[in-house]
């Protein structure tokens, strides 16, 4: 769904008709190719706007008849009423005392001719127009005019018919406005007042980039054909799917870098590549690339890694909009180039003192940049500043403005570490500090365990530093992979004192391995409980995998050779990358290691690693952590490098009796 709002505000422009309107931001300068004059629509407007209650109306005819039915509705419902004591009501018919007298005595054929004089007064009133604002004294006023020759003003016969007209079309109209005949006098009207015109000369300057565009100025644009009013349907598709396909890309490249991407990762990146559309298409030309690259750049370096920051920083720089301008395009590219700088050192950087020296430190150095380049082309090219809209003195405005971006980005990723998952080097850092309480703890109640974790750690950060891997990851996850230990450290021969064994007392291999496997799940449930990130808490059961319990499994095949070898494996799941499959070989090369006797070579070390090492592959654990043969090797001879240096020789001092 984000990718898909991606691709939509990256493209929608493209089908909006027309594409600009005035208040929008002007995308480039634009010049007048030649003379000419512009109608001022907006003169235009205003003047239509003064004459809108200049219009021309004329009858129409259903209304007509409809008010014309009314009127003899009326006079049926009168002829054949009794009681004729209505309320008086201006709508409705109230006969006075004479007039029902003449109701009682009228023949039938003065009824007919008083009757067919109704209708033509009726008929000559409403071709002459009915307005529904006419007070109801001057609508019978009026109808009363029209019956003259139902003799005096005063006679009943009149005075009735009036009523009976003025009650029909009091509050009716029967007008309706002509717009053809409405537009033709308004024409007229303006034609006659003068239509204001904008006098354009070859060279003027119609817009100038980054400043709104006024009303005028849009008409003139339109005039010079610059206003798009017919969509363009293939550039939208083309563009429509360069989105679609960056943030797929994205997606496939984050997921190369991290096999196991947690779906928040990729809405993090994709929600910052929205964020960041949304921003360029609010603001446009006045955009500043550097602004709204960098901070989602470092963000992602620090969170997730070097590749994936590049990767997003290409999408959003892929989506960016086209720019006549070609100073547009070299900001681009400098903010590219400086968004690389911080991509490549952002991972690296071990502390938060070193990231906001990025923050201070890459602004400014982009400034220099971009002072350089500027300054080139606007001399090999003689041009001046104000035909660029270009400012100079707004560099340094700009670079204090992304100092403060890049600082409040870095305040706010401990934030987002907990929000989306993410593990920064300081995050990993903190995490390793040998003085957070469980590891305080580990060393306390499982000292033997705690060693045995030192070990490994030297053995596997040297592994992942020959290779290339997460050398910090590794220690930390490396500090936190035993911790399960602490549920009961007495059943791991390392914290045993007095050489007592409980598995030995207990004679049980199946409760033996159900104690090997709970020192997994019981790790998950302290990693959970210490609120540890998922990368880190990734080492607790991988660095077992589904391993053999072949000690257990051989004991239980002595009493059982029918015993299950499901039984005695680990639940995994098996190393998914390649700090936890380095610390699974460490983990098995560290008891060997120890083992070796003191006059051992370099070849018989050598040898028991790569035994050890080739069980675990013949076994399919290292197959799902991108370990390479070649990196296996290297790793290989980085373990026994480390165990030369564990097991150095000491000189001998004399001792002194003393006297």
């Amino acid at each position: 769904m984000v990718c898909l709002l991606v691709a939509i505000f990256s493209s929608y422009k493209l089908l909006a008709v027309p594409d600009l309107k005035p208040g929008d931001i002007a995308q480039s300068n634009e010049i007048a190719p030649r003379d000419a004059k512009v109608i001022d629509t907006k003169d235009l407007k205003e003047k239509r706007q003064r004459l809108k209650e200049r219009f021309i109306q004329v009858i129409d005819k259903n209304q007509s008849n409809n008010l014309e039915k009314s009127v003899f509705q009326k006079i049926k419902k009168l002829r054949t009423l009794k009681d004729r004591n209505l309320e008086v009501d201006l709508n409705k018919i109230n006969p006075t005392d004479s007039e029902k007298i003449w109701l009682d005595n009228v023949s039938e054929s003065e009824w007919e001719e008083w009757k067919e004089e109704i209708k033509n007064a009726s008929k000559k009133m409403l071709s002459q127009g009915i307005i529904n604002t006419l007070a109801y004294d001057q609508l019978n006023q009026a109808s009363s005019l029209q019956l003259i020759d139902l003799g005096e003003k005063d006679s009943p016969n009149r005075s009735l018919g009036s009523k009976i007209l003025s009650s029909s079309f009091y509050q009716k109209s029967n007008l309706k406005v002509d717009e053809l005949k409405t537009n033709i006098l308004l024409e007229n009207l303006i034609n006659k007042d003068g239509i204001n015109t904008i006098k354009v000369k070859k060279g003027n300057i119609i817009s100038i980039k980054g400043e709104p565009i006024s009303s005028q100025e849009f008409d003139i644009l339109e005039h010079f054909n610059k206003v798009s009013r017919s969509p363009r349907p293939l550039k939208w598709l083309i563009t429509f799917s360069e989105s679609m396909g960056s943030c797929g890309l994205l997606l496939m490249i984050m997921r190369r870098e991290k096999p196991r991407l947690k779906a928040r990762h990729g809405l993090l990146s994709l929600t910052l590549l929205f964020v960041v559309q949304l921003t360029k298409n609010w603001l446009g030309p006045l955009a500043s690339p550097m602004q709204l690259i960098l901070p989602p750049t470092l963000l992602l370096s620090q969170g997730i890694g070097t590749t994936t920051s590049l990767a997003w920083m290409a999408a959003a720089s892929l989506t960016w909009p086209s720019s006549p301008n070609e100073l547009s395009e070299v900001r681009l590219i400098i903010a590219c180039i400086a968004g690389a700088f911080i991509a490549f050192l952002g991972r690296r950087m071990r502390s938060r003192a070193q990231v906001l020296q990025i923050a201070v430190f890459i602004p400014f150095g982009a400034l220099l940049g971009q002072w350089f380049v500027f300054n080139q082309v606007i001399k090999s090219k003689n041009l001046n500043f104000n035909s660029l809209s270009f400012d100079p003195n707004s560099l340094f405005n700009e670079t204090l403005i992304i100092s403060a971006i890049l600082m409040v980005t870095i305040l706010i990723i401990p934030i987002l570490e907990n929000t989306f998952g993410l593990l920064t080097r300081a995050r990993l850092m903190e995490l390793a500090d040998q003085e957070r309480p469980l590891l305080r703890r580990l060393s306390r109640e499982a000292p033997g365990t705690f060693e045995h974790t030192l070990t490994i750690l030297s053995l596997a950060e040297e592994g992942a530093r020959v290779i290339g891997a997460d050398v910090d990851l590794i220690r930390t996850g490396a500090l936190y992979h035993d911790v399960g230990k602490l549920h009961a450290p007495n059943w791991f021969i390392e914290n045993q004192k007095d050489g007592v064994n409980p598995h030995e007392e207990i004679k049980n291999p199946y409760k033996s391995a159900d104690i090997l496997q709970a020192h997994v799940d019981e790790g998950l449930k302290l990693a959970r409980r210490y609120r540890l990130p998922s990368p880190i808490a990734d080492f607790i059961p991988e660095h077992q995998g589904t391993l053999k319990m072949g000690y257990f499994l051989h004991k239980a095949r002595e009493s059982d050779p029918s015993a299950s070898e499901k039984r005695f494996r680990y639940r995994g799941p098996i190393p998914h990358s390649k700090e936890t499959g380095i610390l699974m070989l460490a983990d098995g090369c560290e008891a060997a290691l120890r083992a070796l006797d003191a006059s051992s070579s370099d070849k018989d070390a050598c040898k028991t690693v790569r035994k050890i090492i080739q069980s675990r592959q013949i076994d399919g654990q290292l197959k799902e952590s991108s370990l390479t043969r070649a990196e296996i090797e290297i790793i290989l001879r980085a373990f026994v490098s480390v165990w030369r240096r564990m097991r150095h020789r000491r000189l001998k001092y004399p001792s002194f009796n003393s006297r």
